[in-house]
This record gives C-alpha cells, sequence and structure tokens, in this order.
C-alpha cells in the first residue's frame, strides 16, 4: 500500500513538473493553456520519436494525429449548408448561410486555415466550427480551402486513366504464395482501394502518383507550392459563372487566414492586387496573428515570448526551415539573427522595411534591444534565398505593392512571437494610405481564435472570435 502511495504521488509530480511551464498572470485561462500546451507537446514527441524510428516525417505523423481526433465530416444545418467539393482541382469546404426569401446576393470570404504550412486542416473541428459561424453569422458564403496529403480515384474511369502510372510505379511479385505489389517509387502515393483488374484477372491493390493540385502541405510540398494551390482555388471561385452558382456578390469577396494561412492570405492580397487581368477584386483581407516575415526573430514579440505557448521561437524557425526545406542545422544561427547580419549584402536593402525601433510604438519596444549581428552566416541565405521573397515575406515587399491593397484587418496578440509582425504590417500598410484596423488583445496567445469549444474553451478564444466576425460584419 505505501509503495503504491509512492508511485502515485511519484507520477503525479511527474505529470505536474510536465505540465507546468511558467505564464504570466495577463494570459487567459493559464491552466488550460497548460494542459493544451502539453498536450501538443506530447503529440510533437510522439511523432519526433516515430521520425527518429525512420517510419515517417515527424510533420507527417503530427499532423496525422491532429487530424484523427479532430476531423468533422460535413454536416449541414437548417442555418448553414456544408458540402466538400473542388476548385479546379483544389479541394474546398463550402459553408453557405440559408437562404432567405427576396435576399440579394451573398457576400463571401475565402478563409486559409493556419499549423505552419504543414498541418491541420479546413474538416478539423476548430476550423469547421469557425467557418461554420461565419457563415451563419454573417448569412455569408465561407470557402475554407483544404489540404489533403493523398488522394484516392474516385471512379472507375479515373482508376483506369491511372492504370499506366500504376505500372510505372509498381512491379508485381509473391510471398508466401500471397498476391502482393512492391512500391517501387518512394513518390507514390498508396490508395486504399481493391480492384479486379479484367485484363490481369487478379485482385491488385491500386497505387497512383498523386495528381491533383490542392493546398498542400510540408513535407509533402515546399514553398511557393502552397501559394500557388490557394491563389488557384480563388481565381477559380473569382469566375462570374462559379459566384452565380453560389449567389455571391462579385463587389463582397475578402480573403482571410490565421498564423501560416494569414500568411498565404496576404501573399494572396498582394498578388491579386497587382493581377490587371483579375475582373473581380478583393473588397478586404483579414489576417489573424499572421506570420510575415523570417529576417528578424528577435523583435520585442519573440523576446518577450520566447518559450510562450503554444508557439514558442524555435519552433517557429523551424516551421520556417520546413517551408523552404532547409536545414534544422541553421535553426540556432537564425534565432540569434546570423542570417541577416550587417555582412549579408542580400538583407541590407530590406532591414528597413522592418525596422522595428521606427514601426512600433515605445509601449511594445519598452528595453528591448535589436538584435543585428556584425558578421553572421551568409551561407544561410545563398542556400535558402527564399528568406528574402516577399511571397513568404509579406512585411518586406514594396510600398508600390502595398498601396494597392484592399482595406485590412490585423488582429495580434500579446502573447504571441508573431504580434509584432502583425503590427509592423499595419503601420506599413497605415503609412500608404490603406485603410487598417489592428485589433489587439492583451491576454490572448497563439492559436486562440479558434479554441472556443469544450474542452478547450478560453475566454479570449471568444472574445477574439466575436471582434473578428463582428469586423467582417461590418466591413464586408
Amino acid at each position: 500500500m505505501r509503495s503504491s502511495c509512492v508511485l502515485l504521488t511519484a507520477l503525479v509530480a511527474l505529470a505536474a513538473y510536465y505540465v507546468y511551464i511558467p505564464l504570466p498572470s495577463s494570459v487567459s485561462d493559464p491552466w488550460k493553456l497548460m494542459l493544451l500546451d502539453a498536450t501538443f507537446r506530447g503529440a510533437q514527441q510522439v511523432s519526433n520519436l516515430i521520425h527518429y524510428l525512420g517510419l515517417t516525417h515527424h510533420l507527417t505523423a503530427l499532423n496525422f494525429i491532429i487530424i484523427s481526433f479532430g476531423k468533422k465530416s460535413a454536416w449541414s444545418s437548417a442555418q448553414v449548408k456544408v458540402t466538400d467539393t473542388d476548385f479546379d482541382g483544389v479541394e474546398v469546404r463550402v459553408f453557405q448561410g440559408s437562404p432567405k426569401p427576396g435576399e440579394p446576393l451573398k457576400r463571401s470570404v475565402v478563409y486559409i486555415h493556419g499549423g505552419g504550412w504543414a498541418l491541420a486542416s479546413a474538416k478539423i473541428k476548430y476550423y469547421d466550427e469557425l467557418c461554420t459561424g461565419m457563415a451563419e453569422e454573417l448569412n455569408a458564403v465561407i470557402v475554407s480551402i483544404e489540404v489533403r496529403l493523398n488522394s484516392c480515384p474516385h471512379n472507375l474511369e479515373e482508376k483506369r486513366n491511372l492504370e499506366h502510372k500504376m505500372f510505372s510505379v509498381m512491379s508485381y511479385g509473391k510471398e508466401k504464395g500471397e498476391e502482393r505489389w512492391i512500391q517501387s517509387d518512394p513518390d507514390a502515393v498508396p490508395c486504399p482501394t481493391y480492384a479486379r483488374s479484367p485484363e490481369q484477372k487478379i485482385l491488385t491493390y491500386h497505387l497512383h502518383l498523386d495528381t491533383r493540385k490542392r493546398y498542400r502541405l510540408v513535407p509533402q510540398v515546399y514553398f511557393p507550392e502552397q501559394i500557388h494551390d490557394v491563389v488557384r482555388a480563388t481565381k477559380y471561385f473569382l469566375q462570374p459563372e462559379v459566384l452565380q452558382k453560389y449567389k455571391v456578390d462579385p463587389s463582397r469577396i475578402g480573403v482571410s487566414g490565421d498564423s501560416a494561412g494569414g500568411n498565404l492570405a496576404a501573399a494572396l492580397g498582394q498578388q491579386f492586387s497587382q493581377d490587371a487581368n483579375l475582373r473581380n477584386k478583393l473588397k478586404l483581407q483579414a489576417l489573424i496573428y499572421p506570420v510575415l516575415q523570417a529576417l528578424d526573430f528577435n523583435t520585442p514579440s519573440y523576446q518577450q515570448n520566447v518559450n510562450t505557448p503554444i508557439l514558442p521561437r524555435y519552433v517557429m524557425v523551424k516551421y520556417w526551415l520546413d517551408y523552404f526545406k532547409g536545414n534544422y542545422d541553421f535553426v540556432q544561427a537564425m534565432m540569434v539573427n546570423n542570417h541577416t547580419s550587417l555582412e549579408v549584402e542580400e538583407a541590407a536593402a530590406l532591414r528597413a522595411r522592418l525596422n522595428w525601433m521606427s514601426l512600433l510604438p515605445a509601449s511594445i519596444t519598452k528595453d528591448y534591444k535589436p538584435v543585428v549581428q556584425t558578421t553572421g552566416n551568409a551561407r544561410i541565405v545563398r542556400e535558402i534565398p527564399q528568406l528574402l521573397d516577399a511571397r513568404s515575406s509579406p512585411l518586406i515587399a514594396d510600398q508600390d505593392v502595398l498601396q494597392h491593397l484592399p482595406k485590412t484587418y490585423i488582429l495580434t496578440c500579446e502573447h504571441d512571437v508573431l504580434r509584432d509582425d502583425g503590427i509592423m504590417y499595419a503601420r506599413r500598410l497605415e503609412s500608404v494610405g490603406v485603410e487598417v484596423t489592428l485589433d489587439h488583445f492583451e491576454d490572448g496567445f497563439h492559436g486562440c481564435v479558434i479554441f472556443t469549444s469544450w474542452p478547450t474553451n478560453f475566454s479570449v478564444g471568444i472574445r477574439t472570435r466575436n471582434s473578428y466576425i463582428q469586423w467582417l460584419d461590418q466591413n464586408l
């Protein structure tokens, strides 16, 4: 009995040690945040172990865990019709507010989910609930761009069309009297569909190459493919015949996203603002704690929130490297800004565009000091030139690009390494005449907008969600 009590006490102590992290008193629901963070850290550690064992990439494993515990089917109600479809090959989940007799055309938002360009899905409950709420409260059409890591042929004709590809990546063999396919191409994607081939008269296990385009994730694809996918889907939606099908007013369409989705939304907004061939322009963009630059990982918010859940600095740096298929050996150097030191000439012209000493107010900069290395590692930018690409870092775009952007909403959270990215982008947009609403939450943390239902319901999550939807209602 005594040994059992000792063991139980030890286990409780270990659990408390693992869960507890020091948090500022101003953050919303600190104990609940500790539990959420501990759960996410546990999932990350399991996925890292799977990666270490050589079973699959750690991001693939982590995404499998996330989606397995939260995937939600397309369920419609009297208020919102939900359907899964594809726009020019890019999978989307469409939420349509219920039609009302004699109502005019609906407004619409194209939404891009977050997840470090590598995780999550439009079909997990958090994003499904957010977009359902948007469609219902705005009586709008919400197009949530989905991601699938692989896909199977949907019908027999498609399977037959892929037959020649199957033979190009497979060889047939037998082992212990059993029929089996041997995968000979590492890029082939398993499709769990059995079919009897009339020509072969045997049972085959179909594998085929992933031929459809979609908002794909790391490690399936890398920058800039994610941008191409969301641009492709949005351009398809903006076609007059598609807007007519969904009864959408072409003058009342916005783009939005959170975190990495906010990054993609900002990149899309910049690209569309420069596209003279687009008949229908975006009315607004709404960016929720967006990722906007990879040149300075020592802004005041990065220094203040270096180890704050849900997105500590080292994790954000790794997401950037994953996005660019970069080398993890660069993590430590990038965390101290060695990749943009004074000797890196390629970065010199861009530093002024994110000079936080001039872009941030004194209430933010406080006593923090800029970290500008005299010497550093010029090899990083040479090997990963994407770091200096405005498509990946919208904050460093030219002024003549920024001045053509539509009305903008940016939501930032105090306890988030990305806080200053959003504030600096707001200031740069304001300086060129763009109308900007900066919505800052002192008790907010990264990811809070989607945490509004049990067991991850945070008071700041509900308030940020409501504030975001209210702004859309007033401006779209």
